[in-house]
């Protein structure tokens, strides 16, 4: 996992490396443990047993039981399964889901695709922190809505939300409750019971897992239809055959996150606080994005004014570090963040917003040397 110190890696809310420890659970799998676990023969069964055992480590992490977690490929199949699948299943009448403006594309695609199908969808504002309001929520909420998604915190700013809160709510006026954790589940507990969610998504490549490999949190009694059919598999809710060397992995990456995340947090946030403190300290127009306090601790989003954020990633990039942005390429023409546009920043500020993402790995002195990158890049474009 040990990343080449000319190569700086400040991207790890993009992805995260393999953790050794999950190298070496996935090595015999991906070696010898070929069984296809809907097969009953011996193969089958020891692939079988070894999904089961790293539900198990996934179902403590969520303070759930076993028969709650669901397999799937990814953190987005995961929310468009939730999304998708809840609102199908819902009972006549029930075709209003509420959702938030700054929630992942996995989300606001997945809600795209409903309205799409004669779905009513409302997206809820945040304010200029990123934060969404429980009663804003409680406001969108009709005698129709079936489903509340709110993402635990937010990828690119990394602020967290009162899920809890707004769980309450959705419950009080007759509604399932989805919140989208694949940034969270590294950082933030993920006990169900007090985050009272019917439906939570996260993946393990964000906590030192493999790529490949996602899960769904179904609470008992919670209705929902499969969006992908031709199999059995996980209680034929995803029909497909499971990714075993992922889910070994992203079990054990789930029991590693239990052992170090408070170790972890300690020291990712002092080195965020740090890291925000000199670029407030040794540059100008820095306009920090998110949350101050309320936000996860490894997450630094920054505007920086008279600087297109694009740019400022290739000039980092060429100066060996890796770092990224809300910015979404399409058709040749670069688009502004829709989360940083919709906490109320210009289209010069929004477009020029840059998330740095820390890490296991990453030192004080990594800071330093990635703040003066940034002081060169930024001068040279400003000038």
């Amino acid at each position: 996992m040990n990343a080449q110190k000319s190569s700086l890696y400040l991207d790890y809310a993009a992805t995260t490396p393999l953790a050794p420890e999950v190298f070496e659970a996935m090595t015999p799998i991906l070696r010898d443990g070929f069984g296809n676990a809907s097969s009953i023969h011996r193969h089958g069964r020891e692939a079988r047993a070894a999904m089961d055992d790293s539900r198990e480590s996934l179902a403590q992490l969520l303070h759930a039981d076993f028969s709650e977690v669901y397999f799937t490929g990814s953190g987005t199949e995961s929310d468009n399964l939730a999304l998708i699948g809840t609102m199908l299943a819902a009972a006549k009448g029930k075709n209003h889901l509420v959702t938030t403006e700054i929630e992942h594309h996995a989300v606001l695609h997945a809600a795209h695709w409903l309205q799409e199908r004669d779905f009513e969808v409302t997206l809820v504002s945040p304010d200029r922190y990123g934060n969404i309001s429980p009663e804003n929520i409680a406001e969108a909420m009709t005698e129709k809505t079936a489903l509340v998604s709110v993402m635990h915190a937010n990828n690119e700013i990394g602020t967290i939300q009162d899920i809890k809160s707004i769980a309450k709510i959705a419950h009080e006026n007759g509604a399932k409750f989805h919140t989208d954790a694949v940034q969270s589940a590294p950082y933030l507990s993920l006990n169900v019971d007090d985050l009272n969610c019917d439906l939570l998504s996260f993946c393990a490549h964000k906590m030192y897992g493999p790529k490949g490999a996602g899960a769904l949190y179904i609470r008992q009694g919670t209705k929902l239809n499969p969006v992908q059919v031709g199999g059995a598999q996980e209680r034929e809710k995803r029909a497909g055959t499971e990714n075993v060397a992922a889910i070994v992995g992203f079990g054990r990456a789930a029991e590693l996150v239990m052992k170090r995340r408070e170790t972890d947090n300690l020291r990712l946030t002092a080195l965020r606080d740090r890291f925000i403190w000199l670029l407030e300290t040794r540059l100008t127009g820095v306009t920090l994005n998110g949350d101050r306090l309320n936000r996860l601790p490894n997450n630094v989003n920054v505007s920086l004014e008279g600087v297109e954020g694009s740019t400022l990633l290739m000039r980092l990039d060429r100066a060996g570090i890796s770092a990224s942005s809300g910015s979404a390429c399409s058709s040749g023409s670069i688009e502004p963040s829709h989360v940083l546009k919709a906490i109320g920043l210009s289209d010069s500020l929004a477009s020029s917003g840059v998330r740095f993402s820390l890490g296991r790995e990453t030192t004080e002195e990594d800071l330093e040397t990635a703040v003066e990158a940034l002081i060169s890049s930024v001068n040279a474009m400003r000038r």
